[in-house]
């Protein structure tokens, strides 16, 4: 059931925005998560979060390339990894590299998702489809390969910071508190895309039935009722929290007021208990997310990310907490 979401009184000095592209996202409390979906959504719980600006759509190349070319700023994946972070790697593993994404030819096992992700050296945000790519027609297209880092980086110098868990969802919901999506219960209602994701069998046959294969320009597809643009599909983005399961939230059945994530410590893939390397919540979904894999493109999805891993999926999105912007 779509009922709208409790929303506190604006505040005064929510029409002025700290920075252009800001938009103001009222206070106020939701049902966070889904007991519908994958486990890590579960249980749902009532949230409540103040208000915030938050950008009307993620950062771009045309953003993270003027704070580069200010700051001099040298992203993760451009830096050589260091030998000690990573007993037992092979060399080419230590170039500077990132992940990206390799179509099959032919139809692969989806339990293994080595079968279509691949570091490669070279592949970073200046050149964001391999090192033979480059940004210099994707200006408007959402920044990509930025580890966390970069990511708090960037919002420091722009003045802003990372949403939490709460504060994406909360926005990405737009007033619509449980919708399945972040427009409302059906995926393509009248057969329209309304976000950038995956159509056919995943991960080797895409119908590029939304017009795009990769990353699509920000602001493609409608904005939802807040007036926020690719809060499902196009890139993931980052948060701050750390990640844990919802299912050890502490006391679900009550509204927890503004929450803040998990431990770092207790943030590390269990599945993995040699690597000690923390993992954050990132949301939204991306190009790459389909019905038969991933379906991740809802507002209550989440995934953990590696701190120290950039993608070719993943981006981010800044916000302010004070109303005045000061």
């Amino acid at each position: 059931m779509n009922d709208s979401v409790d929303l506190t009184t604006r505040d005064r000095d929510s029409d002025v925005p700290p920075f252009e592209g800001m938009l103001w996202i009222p206070g106020g409390t939701f049902l966070m998560g889904s007991n519908e979906h994958y486990p890590e959504e579960a249980p749902a719980h009532r949230v409540k979060v103040g208000g915030f600006w938050m950008d009307r759509h993620t950062v771009t190349n045309r953003e993270f390339e003027r704070f580069v070319a200010q700051t001099g700023y040298v992203t993760l994946a451009e830096r050589p990894a260091d030998p000690a972070d990573y007993p037992g790697a092979i060399p080419e593993l230590l170039v500077p590299s990132s992940s990206m994404f390799k179509k099959p030819a032919q139809k692969v096992d989806i339990r293994n998702s080595y079968n279509w992700w691949v570091y490669v050296g070279g592949a970073n945000w200046r050149h964001p489809r391999g090192p033979a790519s480059s940004i210099k027609k994707l200006g408007d297209h959402p920044v990509v390969h930025v580890a966390f880092e970069d990511a708090e980086a960037y919002a420091k110098w722009a003045g802003k910071e990372l949403p939490t868990e709460a504060e994406w969802e909360f926005a990405a919901r737009g007033g619509l508190d449980g919708a399945e999506y972040v427009w409302g219960d059906e995926l393509t209602p009248g057969g329209k895309h309304l976000a950038n994701t995956w159509q056919g069998e995943f991960p080797y046959e895409n119908r590029n039935e939304d017009g795009y294969e990769w990353t699509a320009p920000v602001g493609s597809f409608p904005a939802n009722g807040f007036g926020l643009h690719d809060m499902a599909g196009n890139v993931w983005q980052w948060t701050t929290d750390w990640y844990q399961e919802h299912s050890r939230i502490d006391s679900p059945c009550c509204t927890i007021d503004n929450p803040r994530g998990g431990q770092r410590e207790a943030s590390f893939d269990p599945h993995t208990p040699e690597i000690t390397i923390p993992r954050k919540v990132t949301k939204g979904g991306s190009f790459l997310c389909a019905p038969n894999y991933c379906r991740r493109y809802r507002p209550a999805a989440r995934m953990s990310q590696p701190v120290d891993t950039s993608t070719c999926h993943l981006g981010l999105r800044c916000i302010v907490r004070s109303r005045s912007g000061e």
